[in-house]
């Protein structure tokens, strides 16, 4: 990657052209752009949504069009009509903000929006993720975090028609993965001859700062924040140090699609089994005391380089719910046990799978002592053993069986896994070292999912 262009670098920071503007040259380019459709591959965190919803509140005002948003989730969704909102304050447009309202698609089937109307009797609905919320409206259509919607082909299937008699179709999303179907209309506009006419925008991380992003960031930072100090260049820096590897670095702030092929596990795989921004899924122990379905865990030991993770997984019916994932990191391995004990003396675990290799070889020993053989299983990780741990946890992705957190580590844990062949013809599975750990939360997941596999044995009784 080429190096951040500065050119204030060293002298007075980076400042708009015109610092009075509220919106960015990218941001005024998206808000001009008339285009029946428009696609923008962007960085995370430049005020994208923000400007956007400025553009809703012009279409319903201005134009006099309904806009129809459909949003990643329910939380995204209300974040969007909240930023619309602000804006039509500002411009005493005169909005109601109505809350959630019942909206019927095609087939009379209900669905719940975030509903912001105005004098005209124009709206903006943010609706949550469903495709088929979108079916039957007219109006302007817009697509936020496109890529990162459960089937962005048919939601832009079914959201494509509701411009026919007027409006514009905006689509605008950080990619998810190369295969994915954002990224694909991409590759069609840059070099499949574009036969949707789409009007294309790009805006890197760098970009933004290059036309006066962290300027408007610091204007809105409390007194003592660090990012006061910064210079663009130190600020493009410290991001890309705190994302969990360089392909999230790649992927959510430079327009870079990840590889999907390389990676062992894709993400159509990962997405489909992910719970909701908003979903409760988390359980702590003693919330768990009172479970009715069993309970298992899988505990991949670190100490110092690495984490410590211990996964909880409950069974309901056919699914393998996460009910904790807990990371320890540079604790003692009395502290790991304390905390990794109030799991074990549950009344429904049944068992645990614990990585006994090197320094898990005390906590696992010392955690059979205390709950027994039967309960507690060492798994030392050979080659074999780990091949053993991985296909399963592959299996019930594609199964759809498994339930997992929506966190930025844990998919690039889940990510980072690569399936490699000796020149004798073993199977490796590999992972890079990085700053969160060593694909640490996978072989966790592995290990939890080989606890409800091995169940034949019974479970013994424990006094804590």
């Amino acid at each position: 990657m080429a190096a951040l262009n500065i050119t204030c670098k060293g002298a007075a920071k980076c400042v708009p052209a015109d610092p009075g503007k509220m919106l960015l040259p990218f941001q005024e380019d998206w808000r001009s752009d008339r285009s029946r459709i428009k696609l923008a591959e962007k960085s995370r965190q430049i005020g994208w949504t923000w400007t956007d919803a400025l553009d809703s509140m012009e279409t319903c005002v201005g134009r006099e069009l309904d806009v129809w948003v459909s949003s990643r989730d329910e939380l995204q969704a209300k974040l969007y009509i909240d930023d619309a909102a602000q804006w039509a304050k500002t411009y005493q447009a005169g909005a109601d903000a109505l809350g959630l309202v019942d909206i019927l698609d095609e087939q009379g089937k209900s669905h719940q929006a975030q509903v912001l109307r105005f004098p005209g009797g124009q709206a903006i609905h943010s609706l949550s993720s469903s495709p088929d919320a979108q079916a039957g409206k007219r109006g302007t259509r817009k697509l936020d975090e496109f890529a990162l919607h459960k089937d962005p082909r048919r939601l832009y299937a079914i959201a494509y028609p509701g411009i026919t008699w007027g409006g514009q179709l905006s689509i605008f999303s950080t990619h998810r993965g190369r295969h994915n179907f954002f990224n694909k209309l991409v590759e069609e506009i840059r070099e499949g001859g574009n036969p949707k006419k789409i009007s294309l925008h790009r805006v890197t991380l760098q970009d933004a700062l290059e036309q006066g992003l962290l300027y408007k960031l610091q204007q809105r930072l409390p007194a003592g924040d660090e990012r006061l100090e910064m210079d663009e260049a130190d600020y493009f820096d410290y991001i890309r140090g705190g994302c969990a590897d360089e392909e999230s670095f790649q992927q959510e702030y430079m327009c870079i699609p990840a590889d999907d092929a390389s990676a062992f596990l894709s993400y159509d795989l990962i997405d489909p089994c992910t719970y909701p921004l908003a979903e409760d899924w988390e359980r702590t122990p003693r919330e768990l005391a009172d479970a009715v379905d069993d309970l298992y865990v899988g505990v991949d030991v670190g100490r110092t380089k690495d984490l410590t993770v211990i996964w909880v997984m409950q069974r309901s019916g056919g699914l393998m719910l996460t009910r904790a994932m807990v990371t320890l990191s540079k604790l003692t391995f009395t502290q790991q046990e304390h905390i990794l004990y109030e799991f074990l003396g549950l009344p429904r675990m049944r068992r645990c799978c614990i990585d006994s290799t090197g320094l898990g070889m005390q906590l696992a020993e010392r955690a059979q002592e205390r709950f027994g053989k039967y309960r507690i299983e060492a798994v030392n990780f050979s080659g074999p053993v780990k091949e053993e741990l991985a296909y399963p946890v592959r299996s019930a992705f594609e199964d759809r069986t498994l339930r997992i957190p929506n966190d930025k580590d844990l998919e690039s844990d889940l990510r980072s896994i690569r399936k490699t062949t000796t020149a004798a013809g073993n199977i490796r599975f590999e992972a890079e070292r990085g700053e969160n750990g060593h694909a640490d939360r996978f072989w966790a997941l592995g290990l939890s999912l080989h606890a409800a596999k091995n169940t034949a044995a019974p479970a013994e009784a424990v006094n804590i």
